[in-house]
């Protein structure tokens, strides 16, 4: 008799776990209970679409029917998850509540935007950009409303990449960040002063303000900080988010020490036939070894992979994360992989780094731009820690040192690494090369 396998969350994570499962064991029972309408969704994609580059309904990567027809998974939408318990789930829908039986449970069911506790959080032309329904509300909402002023608050991912959604459609856009630079957690100063002082040409961008509550009668107004007050025909919330770990607690899975749900190396948590993978669950850093909580889609998608083949049979072990991530702000790019010198110090290394600035062809060929290179380095070992990177034609050198961390790179191994060149495309000494010769072995 078939197995029946019950996942929480129709995301990225769920639907990868669910695929799996039903292509090892096609038999099986595999239930997705997803809360919205949206499944495989691309939340990343949020910020393009309300900028006008792509289509709202192009955030999912396949429509509902592709998984219920060509995969066999029983697919439930608008289905909200109320209670778990061993062996059976809650779950409300259309319909009115029913129980479902479970031989194993998955919780796919992600993160939740975190709400700053300020006063006017609810008025409408307040916005979080969490998933595709924001999109939807927020495009909606500049097609009923004059809007002309844009607020956000928040400087990470989110907010920089709303931040140029805005701009690029001619509105006044202010962006206010509590820290003293925008995604200051994520890098390390040298490299967010480039991207800030692009940000600064196009939007008021406002750092170390307090946002104290946001003001307006029938609608959004304006938002006040501890430094002054800021028109606001929409405002957009960027401020974090936090796991959704209180459906897992019921049961009594272990949470771990980042907030997320603990898991091991197969996805697994504390409690027998439960497992955890995406934003909602914590992995590895793949240099630290520590337990982290760094919510991406790739590794999303992986974790779910190998929560799925794990739970048909099939032994599969998912090592860990650097936390490879990349953005832009119009035409300057940033990027990073692994340890920045301030983690890398708070862990505990003995680091020396180095940043240069190069550019991603040569002098000759047209089309040269900037891009500077920081790169950590621990010195006892000679290992490379981290590449950050900000400018032009990012990706390739991001994704390469992600590479060669994961491989356990020293700066030497870096060096000698034989990377393509033409004019076209690098420079002979391509900026990577020159950043391990800078960083010395």
């Amino acid at each position: 008799m078939g197995k029946k396998v019950v996942i929480i969350g129709g995301g990225a994570a769920g639907m990868s776990t669910a695929s799996r499962v039903k292509r090892l064991k096609p038999e099986w029972d595999v239930k997705v209970f997803e809360a919205t309408e949206w499944v495989s969704h691309a939340p990343c994609g949020i910020p393009y679409v309300v900028e006008g580059i792509s289509p709202t309904e192009k955030l999912m990567h396949y429509p509902p029917e592709v998984f219920i027809k060509k995969r066999g998974i029983d697919l439930h939408l608008k289905a909200e998850v109320i209670e778990v318990g061993q062996g059976y789930v809650r779950v409300r829908e259309g319909d009115g509540e029913k129980s479902y039986e479970w031989d194993y449970l998955v919780f796919a069911n992600g993160a939740s935007p975190r709400i700053p506790a300020v006063e006017g959080v609810t008025l409408p032309g307040v916005f979080k950009a969490d998933l595709p329904p924001d999109a939807v509300a927020i495009k909606e909402y500049i097609e009923k409303n004059r809007v002309e002023d844009v607020v956000i608050i928040g400087g990470g991912y989110i907010g920089v990449e709303m931040a140029e959604a805005f701009s690029a459609q001619g509105k006044n856009v202010t962006l206010i960040e509590r820290n003293e630079r925008v995604m200051s957690k994520a890098f390390d100063r040298e490299i967010t002063d480039v991207l800030e002082e692009e940000m600064r040409k196009r939007i008021d961008l406002r750092t170390q303000e307090i946002v104290l509550k946001i003001e307006g009668s029938e609608r959004v107004e304006k938002v006040i900080t501890d430094a002054g007050e800021y028109k606001a025909d929409l405002v957009i919330l960027a401020t974090g988010i936090k796991p959704n770990v209180e459906l897992a607690k019921e049961i009594g899975v272990r949470i771990g020490e980042t907030g997320a749900i603990w898991t091991n190396e197969k996805m697994q948590t504390s409690v027998e036939n439960v497992y955890a993978a995406g934003d909602v669950a914590e992995t590895r850093h793949l240099i630290t070894g520590r337990r982290v909580w760094i919510p991406l889609a790739p590794a999303g998608n992986k974790m779910g992979y190998v929560a799925g083949s794990n739970i048909a049979g099939k032994e599969l072990h998912f090592p860990g994360v650097l936390g490879t991530s990349v953005t832009k702000f119009f035409d300057v790019e940033i990027g990073k992989t692994g340890l920045t010198e301030a983690e890398a110090i708070r862990e505990g290394y003995d680091v020396r780094t180095a940043f240069i600035k190069a550019t991603t062809r040569p002098h000759y060929y047209p089309g040269a731009k900037p891009i500077w290179l920081k790169g950590v380095v621990d010195n006892e070992t000679n290992r490379l820690l981290g590449v950050q990177a900000v400018g032009a034609e990012i990706l390739p050198r991001i994704d390469t040192a992600a590479a060669m961390l994961t491989a356990g790179f020293t700066t030497k191994d870096a060096f000698f690494t034989d990377l393509a060149y033409a004019p076209p495309f690098a420079p002979v000494w391509d900026p990577l090369v020159v950043l391990a010769r800078v960083l010395k072995f």
